[in-house]
C-alpha cells in the first residue's frame, strides 16, 4: 500500500500542539452590516513555535448576568428573565447569547482579527430582552472557543489539531456600545412580535378608527395616566 503525499495534513499526531490564547481589548459597532454587528477586537496569541497557517475559529459568547449590579429600575425589567429579585440568589444565571465563526489567516506570534458578532433587538429572545433592561454600566461577557488548527509540524509538515477546549476569554462590554449599534440600524425604534390572532385585532382596531399609524393605534389603547409626556 503507497503512503499518504507529504502534503496530506498528518492529523492528530505526535508533535507538539500548537498553545494559543485569547483576549479581547475592544469592540465597535460595524454601521453596514445587513443586521446589527459588533466587532470584538480579537487578540490570538501563540505560545509554541509553531507557524500557524490558518485556524478556523468558533465561538460561544455566554452572558455571565451574575457578575454585575443591577440598578431598581434595571431589576424591574428582569424580572420576566429572572424572576423577584428576592430569588436572585438562585435564578441570577449565566445565559447563553450567540455563537460566531471565523477564519484566521497565517500566524506565528500573533494576529488581531475582528470576531463579529450578530445582534438581535427582538425583545422576545432572551439576549434582546436583557440587553433592553440595561441602563448603563457593562455587560460581563465569556467567550468559550474551539476550532481546528492547521499547523507546520516538524519538518515543515501541515498538520491539524484542535483548540484546547479550556480556551475563553472575559470582556465587559459596554452598554453605551450596544444602545449605539441599535441606534444606528433602528433609530428611535423598537419591535414587538404579537401573536397572529392579537396582531389581526389590533389591525382591526386601528382601520376602524382610521389611525394612521401603529404608534397612534397602541397609544389609543394606553391608559392616559401612562402615556409619556
Amino acid at each position: 500500500m503507497s503512503s499518504l503525499p507529504s502534503s496530506e495534513p498528518e492529523r492528530w499526531s505526535s508533535t507538539t500542539m500548537p498553545d494559543l490564547d485569547f483576549s479581547v481589548s475592544g469592540v465597535e459597532a460595524v454601521p453596514y452590516a445587513m443586521t446589527p454587528t459588533l466587532a470584538l477586537k480579537l487578540n490570538i496569541t501563540n505560545q509554541g513555535e509553531e507557524k500557524i497557517h490558518a485556524v478556523l475559529l468558533e465561538c460561544q459568547v455566554r452572558i455571565e448576568a451574575q457578575r454585575r449590579r443591577y440598578n431598581e429600575s434595571e431589576k424591574e425589567r428582569l424580572v420576566d428573565i429572572f424572576g423577584e429579585p428576592d430569588r436572585w440568589a438562585q435564578t441570577l444565571r449565566s445565559l447563553l447569547w450567540t455563537h460566531s465563526a471565523s477564519s484566521v489567516p497565517a500566524f506565528e506570534d500573533r494576529v488581531d482579527i475582528d470576531l463579529l458578532v450578530a445582534c438581535t433587538y427582538d425583545l422576545n429572545v432572551l439576549a434582546g430582552k436583557y440587553f433592553y433592561a440595561l441602563n448603563d454600566g457593562e455587560i460581563p461577557l465569556t467567550l468559550l472557543f474551539s476550532g481546528t488548527i492547521f499547523f507546520a509540524g516538524e519538518g515543515g509538515a501541515l498538520q491539524v489539531g484542535r483548540i484546547s477546549w479550556s480556551k475563553e476569554a472575559r470582556y465587559q462590554l459596554p452598554v453605551s456600545v450596544w444602545k449605539q449599534l441599535i441606534e444606528i440600524y433602528y433609530p428611535n425604534t423598537a419591535f414587538l412580535a404579537l401573536r397572529q390572532d392579537v396582531f389581526d385585532r389590533l389591525f382591526d382596531f386601528k382601520a376602524k378608527r382610521g389611525l394612521p399609524t401603529w404608534e397612534e393605534a397602541v397609544t389609543t389603547l394606553l391608559p392616559t395616566d401612562e402615556i409619556p409626556a
